[in-house]
């Protein structure tokens, strides 16, 4: 059986600055990790490997050339294979024209039997691109996944609901998008490192995977971020203090001065 991952560098949320007059992204000198989703969802797959030593898991990736860094930690947690997509065509891309590229890397790859991705990525929010790549390879979707079983080439998985969970059965290829609740992401041995560093990661452009410049990145992006911003600070909370009665009584004060009541 053959497992592909789809991953994603991005940048680490806790450090990331926003530009008060451009209302941009401040990227320079922030660290980038592997996605905590898809972390996530790379374990998962690596579980199914433990349990049969004859499944190759594969990761695949778009992004400029430093994404092989991130590659290599997926190599170094247990992946077998990496491949990068990385091309200024694909520059830009929304979640409409990454589905595109990932889609027509995975088609390269062939032979995928199931498609392990993170719920969404942490720089967009958007958990799009992983039912974007269901639909454009023709394959069936489950997203939230929480727990996962395989048998008898289907798999039966609950998927995360506001008030509990559903059972899917769903028969492959499909694709799975994972939440962080599936699981707890192995740690990289030093040995693996090692071994990640000696492994070739396969780069792939436009080309090498049939792709139009005008079908990828901004071109085909029919959305655009048009602006980046930080909500204003809100003004310092004010503490009661007094019994119940009288922080009740000066609460109601408050809300009358203020014309909330």
């Amino acid at each position: 059986m053959k497992i592909l991952v789809c991953v994603k560098q991005v940048p680490d949320t806790n450090e990331v600055k926003i530009d008060p007059v451009r209302g941009t992204l401040i990227r320079e000198g922030v660290p980038s990790i592997l996605n905590p989703d898809d972390a996530n969802a790379l374990e998962a797959a690596l579980r199914l490997k433990d349990r049969d030593r004859s499944t190759q898991v594969v990761v695949l990736t778009m992004g400029p050339p430093q994404a092989t860094y991130m590659l290599r930690e997926c190599l170094a947690m247990g992946a077998d294979e990496a491949y990068l997509l990385s091309d200024r065509a694909f520059g830009g891309a929304d979640t409409c024209a990454t589905s595109t590229t990932l889609a027509a890397g995975i088609r390269k790859v062939s032979d995928v039997d199931v498609i392990f991705a993170g719920r969404q990525a942490i720089d967009g929010d958007t958990a799009q691109v992983g039912p974007q790549i269901a639909q454009r390879l023709g394959i069936p979707v489950v997203t939230y996944v929480q727990d996962i079983q395989m048998e008898d080439g289907s798999i039966t998985v609950q998927r995360q609901m506001e008030d509990g969970y559903e059972v899917v059965e769903v028969q492959m290829p499909c694709l799975l998008t994972c939440v962080k609740e599936l699981n707890e992401p192995r740690y990289m041995s030093v040995g693996r490192i090692v071994e990640a560093y000696q492994k070739k990661i396969t780069v792939w452009d436009h080309m090498a995977v049939d792709l139009d410049p005008k079908d990828c990145g901004l071109n085909a992006s029919p959305t655009q971020v048009f602006r980046s911003f930080t909500p204003p600070q809100k003004g310092k909370g004010e503490m009661l203090a007094g019994s119940v009665g009288e922080m009740a009584h000066l609460l109601v004060e408050k809300l009358n001065e203020k014309h909330l009541i």
